[in-house]
C-alpha cells in the first residue's frame, strides 16, 4: 500500500528543479551525460505531459534530504513516451530511443509506453512509491489502448557479482529467486517480465553498462 498523503500529479514546470536533484540523488553511479536535467523536463512535459508522473510525500523528519517544492517533498519520479518497439530488433542505446532525455521519439500511434525512468529517492524507498507510479502508467496504457510497456532496466546489484557471474547468469539467478535485485526485483514483483539483455545501455559503472529488456503486458483479462 502507498503511504498516507501521498500525490501522484502529472509533471509540472514547478517540479522541474527538484528532479533534476531527484535524479542525482537516485543515480550515483551514473555518467553524468545520462541524467536528466531541467531543460530535459521542460521538453518532455511539451511532447507528452500525460506520461510524466512526480511523487509527492509532505514534508517530515525522515525525508530532508529529499527535494522539497511548495507541494512536499518530491519523492519520485516516472517519465516516458509512446513508440512503436518491434522485439526482433530489439537492440538499443538508452540515450538513442528517449532521444537525448527530450522524447522526441514520442508517438502518440505507437503501440507501447516506453519506461525512460521510474525513481523513488533513497530515504522514501519500500513504502510502495514506485508501484503506485507503475500503477498510474499502467493506467495510462489501459485508457490509451496500447499493448504495454516496455523499457530497459537497471541491475545495480549485479555490482557485487560480476567478478564472478556473467551478467545474463546474473539475471537468471534474479529471475529464478536465487538472489534479489533492487530493480529486477521490483520489476518482476510489479508484473515485468526479462525479454532479454542490452548491452552498453547505458553509462554505469555498477552494471558494467548491461541492462534488462523489461514488459509488461496490458492483459485486458487482468
Amino acid at each position: 500500500m502507498p503511504p498516507n498523503g501521498l500525490q501522484l500529479l502529472n509533471l509540472q514546470p514547478e517540479h522541474f528543479e527538484a528532479l533534476q536533484q531527484l535524479q542525482i540523488d537516485c543515480y550515483p553511479t551514473l555518467d553524468p551525460r545520462e541524467l536528466m536535467r531541467i531543460e530535459h523536463f521542460e521538453a518532455q512535459l511539451t511532447r507528452f505531459p500525460q506520461g510524466q508522473f512526480v511523487a509527492i510525500l509532505p514534508d517530515q523528519p525522515g525525508l530532508r534530504n529529499a527535494p522539497l517544492t511548495t507541494q512536499g517533498r518530491l519523492v519520485g519520479q516516472a517519465s516516458g513516451f509512446f513508440i512503436d518497439f518491434d522485439f526482433n530488433n530489439p537492440g538499443h542505446t538508452f540515450l538513442q530511443i528517449v532521444d537525448n532525455n527530450r522524447f522526441g521519439n514520442h508517438d502518440p500511434q505507437g503501440s507501447y509506453y516506453y519506461d525512460a525512468d521510474v525513481s523513488t529517492h533513497p530515504d522514501a524507498r519500500g513504502r510502495g512509491i514506485g508501484t503506485a507510479l507503475y500503477n498510474a502508467r499502467k493506467t495510462l496504457v489501459r485508457q490509451h489502448h496500447k499493448k504495454g510497456i516496455v523499457g530497459g532496466g537497471l541491475i545495480p546489484g549485479y555490482a557485487r557479482h560480476k567478478h564472478t557471474l556473467s551478467p545474463h547468469d546474473y539475471v537468471r539467478s534474479v529471475i529464478d529467486g536465487q538472489r534479489t535485485d533492487p530493480t529486477l526485483s521490483f520489476h518482476l514483483r510489479n508484473g515485468f517480465r526479462v525479454r532479454g539483455l542490452l548491452r552498453d545501455y547505458l553509462i554505469d559503472d555498477a552494471s558494467d553498462n548491461w541492462a534488462t529488456l523489461i514488459e509488461w503486458t496490458n492483459d485486458p483479462k487482468t
